[in-house]
């Protein structure tokens, strides 16, 4: 399983169902980094030393992260979804698809409605 650093704006109980499917999520809160005002550079780097990909609902900034600099462990840029359990499950799929995170991006979107 993976492991994984979940920033500011990704949401608990997406971080509770990770875990629950067996990945090691650290939060900024538990790594006691809230309320700093870090730069998303700041988070990426601290992800990449302690060897997690990172988990993140800020999109555009991450992106162009890993556009300037792919040697990183790994971002995952997710849409909203409210169905929390159902979006750490489209994470979870994301992630095993993968052989490694080193230096990917992956995009986990909210389904479009059925029409």
């Amino acid at each position: 399983m993976a492991r994984l650093y979940a920033n500011e704006n990704f949401p608990m109980p997406v971080v509770e169902e990770l875990r629950k499917l067996g990945h090691d999520v650290l939060t900024m809160l538990e790594a006691g980094q809230t309320g700093q005002a870090m730069s998303d550079e700041a988070v990426l780097l601290f992800a990449r030393q302690e060897g997690r990909a990172i988990l993140t609902m800020n999109r555009r900034h991450f992106i162009r992260l890993h556009r300037d600099n792919p040697d990183h462990s790994g971002i995952i840029v997710c849409s909203f979804d409210p169905d929390f359990e159902e979006l750490a499950r489209r994470v979870h799929r994301a992630i095993e698809a993968e052989p490694a995170l080193q230096g990917r991006l992956l995009r986990v979107n909210r389904p479009a409605p059925e029409a």
